[in-house]
Protein backbone atom coordinates (compact mmCIF):
# COMPACT_ATOMS: atom_id res chain seq x y z
CA UNK A 1 0.00 0.00 0.00
CA UNK A 2 1.68 3.27 -0.89
CA UNK A 3 0.06 6.52 0.68
CA UNK A 4 1.18 9.89 2.36
CA UNK A 5 -0.32 11.17 5.46
CA UNK A 6 -1.52 14.04 6.35
CA UNK A 7 -3.79 15.72 8.54
CA UNK A 8 -4.25 19.15 6.96
CA UNK A 9 -5.78 18.36 3.34
CA UNK A 10 -8.38 20.66 2.21
CA UNK A 11 -11.84 19.16 1.17
CA UNK A 12 -14.19 20.05 -1.56
CA UNK A 13 -16.55 22.12 -0.81
CA UNK A 14 -19.39 19.20 -2.79
CA UNK A 15 -17.92 16.50 -0.58
CA UNK A 16 -20.80 14.48 0.48
CA UNK A 17 -21.55 14.67 4.40
CA UNK A 18 -19.95 11.98 5.89
CA UNK A 19 -21.87 8.58 7.11
CA UNK A 20 -20.08 7.02 9.41
CA UNK A 21 -21.35 4.64 12.14
CA UNK A 22 -22.02 6.62 15.54
CA UNK A 23 -19.60 4.87 17.19
CA UNK A 24 -16.72 6.21 15.02
CA UNK A 25 -18.38 9.97 16.22
CA UNK A 26 -16.09 9.97 19.82
CA UNK A 27 -13.14 8.34 18.41
CA UNK A 28 -10.17 10.84 17.94
CA UNK A 29 -9.91 12.59 14.25
CA UNK A 30 -7.89 10.37 12.16
CA UNK A 31 -5.25 11.69 9.59
CA UNK A 32 -6.24 11.72 5.84
CA UNK A 33 -3.79 9.19 3.82
CA UNK A 34 -3.23 10.59 -0.02
CA UNK A 35 -3.10 7.62 -2.89
CA UNK A 36 -2.17 8.73 -6.13
CA UNK A 37 -4.03 7.98 -9.12
CA UNK A 38 -3.76 3.89 -9.87
CA UNK A 39 -2.30 3.18 -6.51
CA UNK A 40 -3.46 0.43 -4.52
CA UNK A 41 -5.55 1.45 -0.73
CA UNK A 42 -5.29 -2.66 -0.56
CA UNK A 43 -4.87 -6.07 -2.23
CA UNK A 44 -7.06 -9.20 -2.52
CA UNK A 45 -6.22 -11.45 0.13
CA UNK A 46 -4.49 -9.07 2.81
CA UNK A 47 -5.64 -8.85 6.07
CA UNK A 48 -8.65 -6.87 6.99
CA UNK A 49 -9.85 -4.84 9.75
CA UNK A 50 -10.08 -1.10 9.03
CA UNK A 51 -12.91 0.82 7.73
CA UNK A 52 -12.36 3.15 5.22
CA UNK A 53 -14.06 6.60 4.05
CA UNK A 54 -13.47 8.39 1.31
CA UNK A 55 -12.68 12.01 2.09
CA UNK A 56 -12.08 12.82 -1.90
CA UNK A 57 -11.27 11.36 -5.55
CA UNK A 58 -12.30 8.03 -6.22
CA UNK A 59 -11.95 4.53 -5.25
CA UNK A 60 -12.60 1.48 -7.35
CA UNK A 61 -13.06 -1.91 -6.02
CA UNK A 62 -12.35 -5.26 -8.69
CA UNK A 63 -11.25 -8.37 -8.73
CA UNK A 64 -8.81 -10.05 -11.29
CA UNK A 65 -10.55 -13.09 -13.14
CA UNK A 66 -8.86 -16.74 -13.68
CA UNK A 67 -8.26 -15.68 -17.58
CA UNK A 68 -6.82 -12.22 -16.20
CA UNK A 69 -9.62 -10.04 -17.02
CA UNK A 70 -10.54 -6.95 -14.31
CA UNK A 71 -14.11 -7.05 -12.94
CA UNK A 72 -15.01 -4.13 -11.09
CA UNK A 73 -17.76 -4.27 -8.68
CA UNK A 74 -18.26 -0.67 -7.08
CA UNK A 75 -16.97 2.49 -7.41
CA UNK A 76 -16.50 4.62 -4.38
CA UNK A 77 -17.28 8.66 -4.12
CA UNK A 78 -16.50 11.41 -1.81
CA UNK A 79 -18.36 10.60 1.57
CA UNK A 80 -18.71 6.95 0.47
CA UNK A 81 -17.39 4.37 3.01
CA UNK A 82 -15.97 1.12 1.67
CA UNK A 83 -13.99 -2.08 2.89
CA UNK A 84 -16.15 -3.76 5.28
CA UNK A 85 -15.71 -7.46 5.12
CA UNK A 86 -17.83 -10.39 6.53
CA UNK A 87 -14.11 -12.26 7.63
CA UNK A 88 -10.84 -10.98 8.08
CA UNK A 89 -9.95 -11.32 4.50
CA UNK A 90 -10.13 -8.72 1.69
CA UNK A 91 -11.42 -10.45 -1.06
CA UNK A 92 -11.01 -7.54 -3.27
CA UNK A 93 -8.58 -5.30 -4.62
CA UNK A 94 -9.14 -0.97 -3.76
CA UNK A 95 -7.30 0.95 -5.88
CA UNK A 96 -7.28 4.97 -6.27
CA UNK A 97 -8.82 5.92 -9.73
CA UNK A 98 -7.91 9.75 -9.37
CA UNK A 99 -5.65 11.92 -6.71
CA UNK A 100 -7.52 10.31 -3.61
CA UNK A 101 -8.12 11.02 -0.13
CA UNK A 102 -8.93 8.34 2.41
CA UNK A 103 -9.67 8.27 6.14
CA UNK A 104 -9.10 5.21 7.63
CA UNK A 105 -10.33 3.72 10.79
CA UNK A 106 -9.10 0.83 12.71
CA UNK A 107 -11.03 -1.62 14.59
CA UNK A 108 -10.41 -1.83 18.39
CA UNK A 109 -9.41 -5.41 19.09
CA UNK A 110 -12.20 -7.76 20.97
CA UNK A 111 -14.42 -4.59 20.29
CA UNK A 112 -18.24 -5.78 18.90
CA UNK A 113 -19.60 -3.73 16.59
CA UNK A 114 -21.77 -5.67 14.70
CA UNK A 115 -24.89 -3.63 15.54
CA UNK A 116 -23.22 -0.30 14.52
CA UNK A 117 -21.37 -1.70 11.18
CA UNK A 118 -25.16 -3.72 10.43
CA UNK A 119 -26.77 -0.81 8.43
CA UNK A 120 -23.84 -0.22 6.54
CA UNK A 121 -23.63 -4.71 5.63
CA UNK A 122 -26.93 -4.39 4.57
CA UNK A 123 -26.18 -0.78 2.69
CA UNK A 124 -23.64 -2.72 0.61
CA UNK A 125 -25.77 -5.51 -0.07
CA UNK A 126 -28.44 -3.53 -1.64
CA UNK A 127 -25.48 -1.91 -3.54
CA UNK A 128 -24.19 -5.66 -5.32
CA UNK A 129 -28.03 -6.38 -6.00
CA UNK A 130 -28.77 -3.82 -7.71
CA UNK A 131 -25.23 -3.97 -9.70
CA UNK A 132 -26.26 -7.51 -10.25
CA UNK A 133 -29.96 -6.19 -11.92
CA UNK A 134 -27.68 -3.69 -14.16
CA UNK A 135 -25.34 -6.55 -15.26
CA UNK A 136 -28.57 -9.15 -16.32
CA UNK A 137 -29.69 -6.67 -19.14
CA UNK A 138 -29.29 -7.57 -22.44
CA UNK A 139 -29.15 -3.77 -23.51
CA UNK A 140 -26.00 -2.06 -23.11
CA UNK A 141 -27.85 1.40 -23.45
CA UNK A 142 -29.53 -0.19 -20.33
CA UNK A 143 -26.66 -0.30 -18.58
CA UNK A 144 -24.68 2.43 -19.84
CA UNK A 145 -28.10 4.94 -18.95
CA UNK A 146 -28.69 2.75 -15.17
CA UNK A 147 -25.04 3.77 -14.45
CA UNK A 148 -25.52 7.29 -15.24
CA UNK A 149 -28.82 7.86 -13.10
CA UNK A 150 -26.82 5.94 -10.33
CA UNK A 151 -24.19 8.84 -11.08
CA UNK A 152 -26.37 11.65 -10.89
CA UNK A 153 -28.33 10.07 -7.94
CA UNK A 154 -25.14 10.13 -6.33
CA UNK A 155 -24.09 13.47 -6.49
CA UNK A 156 -27.27 14.95 -5.71
CA UNK A 157 -29.05 14.54 -8.65
CA UNK A 158 -27.60 17.29 -10.57
CA UNK A 159 -27.66 18.47 -14.02
CA UNK A 160 -23.74 18.12 -14.39
CA UNK A 161 -22.13 14.66 -13.55
CA UNK A 162 -18.38 14.06 -12.84
CA UNK A 163 -17.07 10.73 -13.73
CA UNK A 164 -13.31 9.91 -12.86
CA UNK A 165 -13.46 6.71 -13.91
CA UNK A 166 -12.27 5.87 -17.43
CA UNK A 167 -14.36 4.15 -20.08
CA UNK A 168 -12.36 1.02 -19.76
CA UNK A 169 -13.52 1.04 -16.07
CA UNK A 170 -17.09 1.71 -16.77
CA UNK A 171 -17.07 -0.98 -19.21
CA UNK A 172 -14.80 -3.14 -17.17
CA UNK A 173 -17.86 -2.34 -14.35
CA UNK A 174 -20.70 -2.94 -17.01
CA UNK A 175 -19.53 -5.85 -18.22
CA UNK A 176 -19.05 -4.58 -21.98
CA UNK A 177 -16.22 -3.69 -24.11
CA UNK A 178 -14.65 0.55 -24.39
CA UNK A 179 -15.61 0.28 -28.04
CA UNK A 180 -19.11 -0.67 -26.47
CA UNK A 181 -19.47 2.04 -24.07
CA UNK A 182 -17.66 4.52 -26.25
CA UNK A 183 -20.61 3.95 -28.68
CA UNK A 184 -23.47 4.62 -26.48
CA UNK A 185 -22.17 7.47 -24.97
CA UNK A 186 -22.24 8.94 -28.75
CA UNK A 187 -25.40 7.51 -28.93
CA UNK A 188 -27.26 9.49 -26.25
CA UNK A 189 -25.08 12.29 -27.53
CA UNK A 190 -26.63 12.45 -30.70
CA UNK A 191 -30.31 11.54 -29.10
CA UNK A 192 -29.71 14.90 -27.24
CA UNK A 193 -30.11 12.82 -23.94
CA UNK A 194 -26.46 13.97 -22.61
CA UNK A 195 -24.06 17.01 -23.71
CA UNK A 196 -20.23 16.16 -23.18
CA UNK A 197 -18.24 18.51 -21.47
CA UNK A 198 -15.10 16.72 -21.60
CA UNK A 199 -14.24 13.34 -21.02
CA UNK A 200 -15.02 13.26 -17.36
CA UNK A 201 -17.62 15.30 -17.52
CA UNK A 202 -21.35 15.21 -18.53
CA UNK A 203 -24.50 17.12 -18.76
CA UNK A 204 -27.92 15.34 -18.41
CA UNK A 205 -30.12 17.33 -20.34
CA UNK A 206 -33.38 14.87 -20.88
CA UNK A 207 -33.27 13.25 -17.50
CA UNK A 208 -36.84 11.32 -17.40
CA UNK A 209 -35.54 9.58 -21.15
CA UNK A 210 -32.41 8.60 -19.34
CA UNK A 211 -34.46 7.22 -16.32
CA UNK A 212 -37.11 5.33 -18.86
CA UNK A 213 -33.93 4.46 -20.44
CA UNK A 214 -32.28 2.52 -17.35
CA UNK A 215 -35.17 0.30 -16.66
Amino acid sequence: MHAYTTSRISLPSHSARPTLPAIFDSAPPQPVSFFPAGSEIYAQGEKAGAFYQVRFGAVRIYRLLADGRRQISAFHLAGETFGFEADMTHHFFAEAINATGVRVFRFTAGADMSHQLLPLALKGLTRAQEHLLVLGRQNAIERVAAFLVDMTERQGGLRQVELPMSRMDIGDYLGLTIETVSRVFTRLKDKGVIRMLSLRSIEIVKHEALHNMSE
